[in-house]
């Protein structure tokens, strides 16, 4: 069985890995390894009370109205929110007797290991496989873009669900796209999307992700956190920027905007486009190494994947001075 999804676990986000190579940069690393928006939410400071307490009930109940609000959750369905969506990653799979689940791949490589290590036989597929139990997608994918239809979803899903399974949709950077979503029409059992909070508003740090689900599957993810599992300051965060509506839709402009402006620089450079979203794109070349140890040279970090050598996976710069940086070094 090709094990593509395991391999390509490495993250980005860390420079620290390759200074011992490339040294520490002069001016600092710009740092275009993750797809994190690079421009954050200015979130309020959180108030001393939410720092010194046990986060409440009626914070949680705060947040997951705005939640409701910002992902357009129906109102059957559930939202379970935890101390990031890896989290949940790690617990979704436990919640099921051992069985086969299928991976769209290649994917995101954490969900193949968890759900092994939750007694599953990960088998990958090139799209959804509804001959399994359980199912897996990540969608919009990581790191190549790939979209799936809500029809095809949901269809899915029902399948699996008659065979006494589930599909878990991974919709980590479906924020600057909402359209593709099938967030909407989540509820039904046999259907867990699983949304992440730090990715598009840039405050990865915070640690914070939701699950929407049924009201049974919802219950039984909670039972396995326990109390407290989101922090008053992610609580506190996380309300916020939900509810700024103008500040989301201003940011899915600038993001697509940027994306755009990348899209045409690396062209210029002869990266040719494989994929990706408005938080990162997915270049191929057969240069792909080079490229990579000429920009970190440089103290630009991208993404290479080890399982892929000519992929490498582009951020966005924040500012003015990381345009002109990426521009000089390619």
């Amino acid at each position: 069985m090709n094990d593509s999804v395991s391999k390509i676990r490495e993250h980005g986000g860390d420079p620290k890995i390759v200074e011992a190579r490339f040294g520490v940069p002069k001016d600092g690393w710009l740092d275009l390894s993750t797809g994190i928006n690079p421009i954050p939410y200015a979130a309020s400071a959180c108030p001393d009370p939410l720092m010194h307490r046990l986060p409440l009930q009626k914070d949680m109940e705060t947040l997951l109205a705005a939640a409701r609000r910002a992902y357009d959750v129906p109102e059957d369905a559930a939202i379970v929110a935890s101390p990031g969506t890896q989290a949940l990653i790690q617990l979704v799979p436990s919640l099921f007797k051992s069985s086969t689940v299928s991976i769209v791949s290649p994917t995101y490589g954490e969900h193949a290991p968890a759900w092994r290590s939750a007694g599953h036989q990960v088998v990958e597929v090139a799209k959804l496989d509804v001959s399994t139990p359980y199912g897996l997608v990540v969608h919009p994918n990581n790191p190549n873009g790939r979209v799936q239809t809500v029809g095809n979803l949901l269809h899915s899903a029902d399948e699996m669900f008659a065979k006494g399974g589930a599909l878990v949709v991974d919709e980590a950077f479906c924020d600057v796209e909402p359209e593709l979503s099938v967030t909407p029409h989540a509820g039904r059992e046999g259907l867990i999307v699983l949304r992440s909070f730090g990715k598009f508003f840039g405050l990865a740090g915070v640690r914070l992700g939701f699950a929407i689900c049924s009201p049974t599957t919802a219950e039984r993810l909670l039972e396995k956190m326990g109390p407290w599992a989101v922090s008053g300051p992610a609580l506190w965060a996380g309300t916020q920027a939900l509810n700024d509506q103008a500040w989301i839709e201003s940011t899915r402009q600038r993001l697509q905007s940027d994306r755009i402006r990348l899209d045409d620089l690396l062209s210029r450079a002869d990266l040719r486009n494989v994929g990706g979203t408005d938080l990162f794109r997915l270049v191929e070349t057969e240069d792909a190494q080079a490229v990579f140890e000429k920009l970190a040279r440089r103290g630009i970090l991208v993404r290479p994947f080890g399982s892929y050598p000519t992929w490498l996976r582009f951020g966005l710069p924040g500012d003015e001075a990381g345009w002109k940086r990426l521009t000089e070094a390619l």
